[in-house]
């Protein structure tokens, strides 16, 4: 089926994409694999490219396109050649929005045209140790000066995605104590300049996939943010997360998708070349069942982010509707890539073959930005359960 919500500018900027990661990724992708981490000067051949500014305005040197459509696209483009682009995932798809819509003017002057740049790349710090999901239970502490001028940041976080390579972290943390009737209440954001004395990046967490994305420990120690880095007003955090949580998990949603897109290629590919028995494998009717599956299962993927993608774009994606896609995508993805790494047999376990790093890869996609469990909650809840 053709897809209706893509036109010839899209596909465009799509080619342009595919030659760039090609021709700047692909060749030194093992080397980004071995180190762990993705330069810090790649993120600026990126912003020299116009792709982290399409949805930034004009006037602060961005495209203006408020469309998520060629996010979408670079995600798929990524996992077609089997590459990602490390921590930047949560750079423009989650930081952007909470910069455009609670940020002064005066904010947005000093960050916006180095996010379109590269120059100032973004991470959100949310989660703390021990609390997981439950975002209402953090325990780092912004203390307000006695002047007024600054607040005193302490505490932790961990699992936080570019932030080894951040120079700005969107730091969720108590400004007030919560009420008895609301543990959401309190929860302010502020950006933090990560070359401030008090910020320190613990370990860089050695994870089962996602190589070479940056995830790290961060900690605060007596740090102090100027007041003018508050973002948004005090004690409103909890509600600018719920508004922004569903454009997080849209995006995990397309990423699944386009992962699952991606192995069905790679599967194909492969059992086509492959020698058994002095036949193919794509001939074998296992083969072309296994196949044919995971084909239906991309297909009804890609409607599903398709109509996902035209609603955020139309801002009428809800929560409900935005966890329906995470769970119903990153579980039908593993199941897909599940599949086609069994079809390349032994070498599917092999790390060189890009199926094995997807399968490693996609795992993590039904518990980060909210679990498989958290989904099914929020679907229930909607439901009326």
């Amino acid at each position: 089926m053709r897809r209706e919500n893509y036109n010839d500018d899209h596909e465009a900027f799509r080619k342009t994409a595919r030659a760039f990661i090609e021709a700047e990724v692909v060749p030194v992708f093992d080397e980004w694999l071995a180190a762990g981490i993705v330069p810090r000067d790649f993120y600026r051949k990126v912003g020299e490219m116009g792709f982290f500014g399409i949805e930034i305005p004009e006037e602060y040197g961005g495209a203006g396109v408020a469309s998520y459509k060629y996010e979408a696209i670079l995600a798929e483009e990524m996992a077609r050649a089997g590459v990602t682009f490390g921590g930047s995932s949560v750079h423009i798809p989650l930081c952007l929005p909470y910069i455009t819509e609670h940020a002064t003017d005066e904010q947005k002057r000093r960050w916006l045209p180095g996010m379109a740049s590269g120059e100032i790349m973004f991470a959100i710090a949310m989660t703390e140790p021990g609390s997981g999901s439950d975002l209402a239970g953090m325990r780092t502490t912004a203390k307000l000066s006695a002047d007024g001028t600054h607040y005193v940041l302490n505490g932790a976080k961990t699992f936080i995605t570019g932030g080894v390579n951040a120079d700005r972290v969107i730091v969720c943390a108590r400004t007030s104590p919560p009420k008895d009737d609301d543990r959401r209440f309190g929860i302010s954001l502020l950006v933090v300049d990560t070359t401030s004395p008090g910020y320190a990046v613990g370990r860089k967490l050695d994870k089962l996939g996602l190589r070479v994305s940056d995830t790290a420990e961060l900690s605060f120690t007596d740090m102090k943010v100027p007041v003018a880095d508050l973002l948004g007003h005090e004690n409103e955090g909890f509600s600018y997360l719920g508004k922004h949580l569903p454009r997080e998990r849209l995006s995990i949603g397309i990423g699944a998708y386009a992962q699952a897109a991606a192995a069905t290629r790679f599967a194909k590919e492969y059992t086509r070349g492959r020698q058994v028995f002095g036949k193919s494998v794509d001939s074998f009717q296992n083969t072309k069942f296994e196949l044919a599956a995971c084909k239906a299962k991309v297909d009804a993927m890609e409607s599903v982010v398709d109509r996902a993608v035209e609603a955020h774009d139309a801002q009428s994606l809800s929560a409900a509707d935005a966890a329906s896609v995470k769970l119903f995508c990153t579980e039908a993805a593993d199941d897909v890539i599940d599949r086609c790494l069994q079809l390349h047999g032994g070498y599917g376990y092999i790390t060189e073959y890009p199926i094995a790093r997807l399968y490693a890869d996609s795992r993590v996609n039904r518990i980060y930005g909210g679990t498989s469990e958290v989904m099914r909650s929020i679907i229930a809840k909607d439901m009326g359960l």
